[in-house]
């Protein structure tokens, strides 16, 4: 049912349906006496009520009503079962001014806060103007209200029910609320249990045949079109439909109220629905927490096991999607790309095998799990989730054109753009919250990134983590932690490749610089004929600003430069494309000579430093051996104990 001008709406066909509907479904052990003789006619309503009997009501109540509920007190003077809280709906005869009696107005106005604005309060004051078209309800009270008028002269509906706790709902019109009560008897009738009679129609059947359809319609790649149906077909409370949207919605980015109902109990679609769900409840649980925070309605034991198994891997970080197929080979190759920070490129191999991926059943609507997947799961964006929803996948060809305002086929959306920017200039920008006012890196030519421990690190150091965000690491690290000397700078590093033939290790929140007693690690780390260059920008930090540059071939230092409390101390060769002078010379703005200093590094070396895995994703990580050289012979430093 879709809203419609008051004039132009069937209210008589619209009636009849849902009366016998009603009649239809409506289980013995609920009628009432009165009941017996409206499943008999299958009318749920009443005669018309003549024009004069609405001048008499309108007389008598001293306002002219409004053209919805003129309109339907023209089909039905009243209306039982309006949903399944209220029993009798108001006529002629019954409607009435609310006038406060009920003492709301006052409950309401109390609890507005100091801000409240205009709308609020005016919603406050509804108690005292409305008309009441409750008659015999479950504590549910229905007012139109003639103080939110409309263009075309209807006044909106407010339902409320103290037991809801939630302030009162707002309709256009009485036909949008009709409508909507239309809904909830269905909705309601469609979770019957046991004893009902079977809950089958035209209403129904029409739906379920539009759900058949859209699922198509979603694998095609036209999700917009899909999901209106689905919400449509939830609505009215059918099976599966809200499992089928939700399945969009995540993809969206969007988590709460997500729950793949009716669809994650189902034994086909678990194994790919439950991971997204356990992940969330992972990520904002704590540890301990035992209980679901999500429905598994009717889930057999075996089921709520196997979430419970899953929560557990995916709390460990042991989760590991998986597919089958062509589609889940991508996934491994994809998996091997976003571990070592090439997010674009694992994002490209997923969605290139898109195609070729096949739903478990035809209730599956697009690959879910993979979110859970502490190396894959990070590779999602809103951009990219509209991507993967506009390709065509599980054997079909091509997009529905997707309909505009104007009646002309949209667009289907191209590709995302790539979330990483080549070079390293984007180190200089601010981050959310000011947060990367200081890091530093090594970058190695030749080498794989697994190898860098075994060259910037010592004994049970020298081995990777697995991967985990900035965050995790070092609560990890903290917890660890073994006993270093206080005057040591060991550095947590995440580690992955920076371009054709070249690996980094970075750290995003070092030490404070001290260049009395900094050592390069360039040296050890560029061994075995391979070349290393070292950055650590500390250049927008309150605290003496410094960038520090040494580069390193086959074990032995080449050149570098130091620039620090405005002066530059160099050594070696350095070439003209990196010269410090160029940078720090004549300029003001630190953070435009840590752009131009970054754009040269990168040109020089044809380096790159990934954003979104540095930033959002999860990278293997290890600790460095020092970064300083131990205090000499009166040298002092100082040791903080807390606790």
């Amino acid at each position: 049912m879709t809203d419609m001008d008051s004039t132009a709406f069937d209210w008589q066909s619209f009636l009849r349906v849902w009366s016998g509907e009603w009649a239809d479904s409506v289980p013995d052990d609920e009628l009432r006496d009165e009941d017996e003789t409206a499943r008999e006619t299958r009318w749920l309503g009443f005669p018309p009520a003549s024009e004069e009997r609405i001048t008499a009501m309108e007389e008598r109540l001293g306002r002219r009503m409004p053209p919805s509920y003129r309109a339907f007190l023209r089909i039905s003077d009243g209306w039982r079962h309006a949903g399944g809280f209220v029993w009798r709906l108001a006529g002629t005869g019954h409607a009435r001014w609310h006038a406060n009696e009920s003492g709301l107005a006052e409950f309401f106005e109390e609890h507005l806060d100091e801000d409240a604005g205009p709308e609020e309060r005016r919603e406050a004051a509804l108690w005292r103007r409305a008309l009441q078209l409750d008659v015999e309800s479950d504590a549910t009270r229905v007012l139109l209200d003639p103080g939110d008028v409309d263009e075309r002269g209807e006044w909106a509906v407010y339902t409320w029910a103290s037991w809801r706790a939630a302030p009162p709902e707002r309709f256009a019109d009485f036909g949008a609320f009709m409508r909507e009560m239309h809904r909830e008897f269905h909705q309601l009738r469609a979770r019957s249990g046991d004893g009902a009679p079977e809950f089958v129609n035209d209403t129904t059947r029409g739906l379920d045949a539009r759900m058949d359809e859209a699922r198509s319609t979603a694998l095609r790649g036209d999700w917009e079109r899909a999901l209106s149906v689905l919400d449509e077909a939830k609505e009215y409370g059918r099976p599966r439909a809200a499992g089928l949207g939700d399945q969009i919605r995540r993809l969206l980015g969007e988590t709460y109220m997500v729950h793949f109902e009716d669809v994650v109990t189902d034994p086909t679609y678990a194994p790919d629905l439950l991971p997204p769900l356990v992940a969330e409840q992972a990520a904002y649980s704590h540890r301990g927490d035992s209980t679901l925070r999500f429905s598994l309605r009717g889930a057999d034991q075996d089921l709520v096991s196997l979430a419970y198994a899953t929560l557990d891997e995916v709390r460990s970080g042991a989760y590991r999607y998986t597919a089958g197929g062509p589609f889940g080979e991508a996934v491994e190759r994809a998996r091997e790309l976003a571990r070592w920070g090439d997010t674009d490129g694992a994002w490209r191999t997923l969605t290139d095998a898109l195609p070729l991926w096949e739903p478990l059943g035809p209730d599956h609507l697009a690959p879910l799990g993979w979110l859970a997947d502490p190396v894959l799961g990070p590779l999602l964006t809103q951009e990219r989730g509209r991507e993967l929803l506009s390709t065509p996948r599980g054997g079909q060809s091509g997009a529905i054109p997707v309909p505009t305002a104007g009646g002309q086929s949209g667009a289907v959306p191209g590709p995302a753009g790539a979330l990483d920017p080549d070079g390293l200039a984007w180190l200089a920008e601010p981050d959310p919250g000011n947060n990367r006012v200081s890091y530093r890196f090594v970058l190695v030519e030749g080498a794989d990134p697994q190898e860098l421990p075994a060259r910037l690190a010592d004994g049970d150091g020298a081995t990777l983590g697995a991967p985990e965000t900035r965050w995790e690491a070092r609560r990890r690290a903290l917890v660890d932690r073994g006993e270093f000397p206080p005057f040591e700078d060991r550095a947590l590093m995440s580690v992955g490749r920076a371009g054709a033939g070249w690996s980094f290790a970075f750290d995003s929140e070092p030490a404070p610089f001290d260049p009395e007693r900094f050592i390069s690690p360039a040296e050890a780390a560029s061994v075995d004929s391979t070349r290393a260059v070292v950055v650590w920008s500390a250049l927008r930090t309150h605290h003496r600003p410094s960038f520090h540059l040494s580069v390193a071939r086959d074990g032995a230092e080449q050149y570098a430069f130091t620039y620090a409390e405005g002066e530059i101390r160099r050594s070696g060769d350095i070439p003209r494309a990196l010269d410090p002078s160029r940078f720090f010379g004549d300029r003001a703005d630190d953070a435009e000579a840590e752009r131009a200093v970054l754009e040269a590094v990168a040109e020089e070396f044809g380096v790159t430093l990934p954003r979104h895995a540095l930033v959002r994703g999860r990278l293997h990580t290890f600790t460095t051996r020092s970064w300083r050289r131990p205090p000499r012979d009166g040298e002092t430093y100082t040791v903080i104990r807390v606790g």
